[in-house]
């Protein structure tokens, strides 16, 4: 059934001109796009690296991670992340998914939730790779994902200690996650979202995904950090709550009004902007 779920993801991107061949080339750890493979439990993965001319050393490092029926060509292409490492000195990270989707953990999603695969540990080999060819900054590794992509950023949060921050789109977290480790977060939500709904209900289509309403993830990431009252602002059908954390964390939830199923124009700015804050 998620696998359904998947595929309408995969019509909206298709529509929205996103899935599409990116222009990397292959392996080296030189300025610009190159393709890297590894061997990870048996299986051949990938991955895509942007290092922009100039950049910061130690490097900050995003790891962006496509959605259902994505790759990691298409977010390289389509979510405007290479354009602002450029400017502000990062080093971007496209990991691939089996099959284009990601085990989030929870029973989502595809074939690498039906056989187990370990996403989790993929992504920090990734991480690991990068971290020992190019200077990487180890406190300032930050993942971020759209749908099934962002529900693995959780899946991080809630795994491992690599992650000073996380930035899920239009996503929700089915890990159980019982132990999290203090993270900061900011999450990005439309409120017509059909697909992985704001209010926590079973979202459209044979899926289902019903994950916590966004409100209550909020909350129980800003339990996690022990963190004051949130304030909140509005710009238009924009509201934005903050919450301060100790130790420099944070904890943000930005809510689209009448936002549905997708990346908004400012996501990426937005999401920067939080990381490098944290």
């Amino acid at each position: 059934m998620v696998a359904r779920l998947l595929a309408l993801i995969g019509v909206l991107l298709v529509a929205a001109g996103c899935v599409a061949a990116g222009s990397a080339q292959p392996q080296g750890f030189s300025v610009g796009s190159t393709v890297h493979t590894m061997g990870f439990a048996g299986l051949d993965r990938a991955y895509s690296l942007y290092i922009p001319d100039g950049v910061a050393s130690p490097a900050p490092l995003v790891v962006m991670l496509h959605g259902g029926f994505g790759s990691a060509a298409q977010a390289e292409r389509a979510y405007g992340w290479n354009q602002l490492a450029d400017s502000a000195k990062f080093v971007v990270a496209y990991p691939d998914g089996i099959t284009h989707a990601w085990n989030a953990n929870g029973g989502c999603c595809g074939l690498p939730a039906r056989q187990g695969i370990d996403d989790v540990g993929f992504i920090t080999a990734v991480v690991n790779d990068i971290s020992a060819n190019i200077s990487v900054d180890a406190e300032r590794v930050f993942a971020t994902g759209i749908s099934n992509g962002g529900m693995m950023s959780y899946a991080l949060a809630c795994n491992t200690a690599v992650f000073a921050a996380i930035g899920p789109d239009a996503a929700t977290q089915l890990d159980p996650c019982p132990a999290p480790r203090p993270t900061s977060v900011i999450h990005i939500h439309g409120t017509d979202d059909q697909l992985i709904r704001y209010d926590g209900q079973p979202g459209a289509g044979v899926a289902r995904i019903d994950g916590p309403a966004v409100a209550d993830l909020n909350a129980f990431w800003r339990n996690v950090d022990h963190c004051a009252t949130p304030e909140t602002t509005a710009d238009g059908p924009v509201t934005t709550s903050i919450a301060s954390c100790p130790d420099g964390r944070g904890v943000t939830l930005v809510t689209v009004d009448g936002g549905g199923h997708e990346w908004p124009p400012f996501a990426t700015g937005t999401i920067w902007e939080f990381f490098a804050a944290h």
